[in-house]
């Protein structure tokens, strides 16, 4: 069974007396273990598409199941039970609580689950997510004291914390240099190949696209192509950007 299903997805948006087709009929399926990413230029639908896979929006019309479950048309609260429980999120921004140390900001999904977990509970389980990205030494440094890298790798470090069978990333390098870019690519890569958890990237960069095991190219709401890949090995010595015509 995919982890992701989507059937016939349309999302139309109402602008005043002018309507807006940001997803033409999209139908996807992702297993689980799968890195995908998708790729295309502003304007393409790839955001829309994201929105809809996290749960964050619902679809105009057609299904997505979400390991196995149509989560098209549950209510705020249950869609809100299910970001917390099955996705994890890290966005371009690292959305960090600035006076609040890297394993407090790990914690605060935990403070919202259900049942409430006891606090020693959550420590433990905020410290060994910040060691599956190697920060356990970081625990106690605020993100003031930490480089992009690394505040980018406690979001990812909190994405994984409740244990989500979905990680979706936002442009998770677009705030980074090269080299840092490299290092939290390798971090999702090894998320992948030693925990099994399924990535979703959505990204404009092809260079950074080319991580994934399979890429998936977007524009005005469609699909327009979808092609396994040979993951690109997260080395300092693969930094050459990758033309965009490789993922079209």
């Amino acid at each position: 069974m995919p982890v992701i299903s989507l059937e016939a997805i349309t999302k139309v948006y109402k602008l005043g007396d002018n309507q807006v087709d940001a997803l033409r009929g999209v139908s996807l399926d992702i297993d689980a273990g799968e890195f995908v990413s998708i790729v295309g230029p502003s304007g393409s639908g790839k955001s829309t598409m994201m929105h809809i896979l996290g749960c964050l929006d619902r679809p105009t019309d057609g299904h997505y199941l979400l390991n196995g479950k149509d989560v098209s048309a549950l209510s705020r609260d249950a869609l809100a039970e299910i970001r917390n429980r099955q996705i994890g999120f890290v966005f371009q921004g690292f959305n960090l609580l600035p006076r609040t140390t890297a394993l407090e900001n790990v914690e605060v999904p935990l403070l919202y689950s259900r049942p409430i977990l006891p606090a020693a509970e959550r420590r433990a389980r905020a410290m060994a997510a910040l060691e599956m990205v190697g920060l356990g030494n970081r625990a106690d440094h605020h993100p003031n004291q930490l480089s992009g890298g690394q505040q980018q790798r406690v979001a990812i470090a909190r994405a994984l914390v409740n244990q989500p069978s979905l990680i979706l990333a936002d442009e998770p390098t677009g705030n980074l240099d090269t080299k840092t870019s490299i290092d939290v690519m390798r971090t999702l890569q090894e998320l992948r190949e030693k925990q099994g958890i399924t990535i979703v990237l959505i990204t404009h960069e092809a260079d950074i696209a080319a991580y994934g095991t399979r890429i998936i190219a977007v524009r005005d709401g469609l699909i327009l192509s979808d092609k396994a890949n040979a993951p690109r090995p997260a080395l300092e010595d693969e930094v050459a950007p990758v033309p965009m015509a490789a993922v079209n």
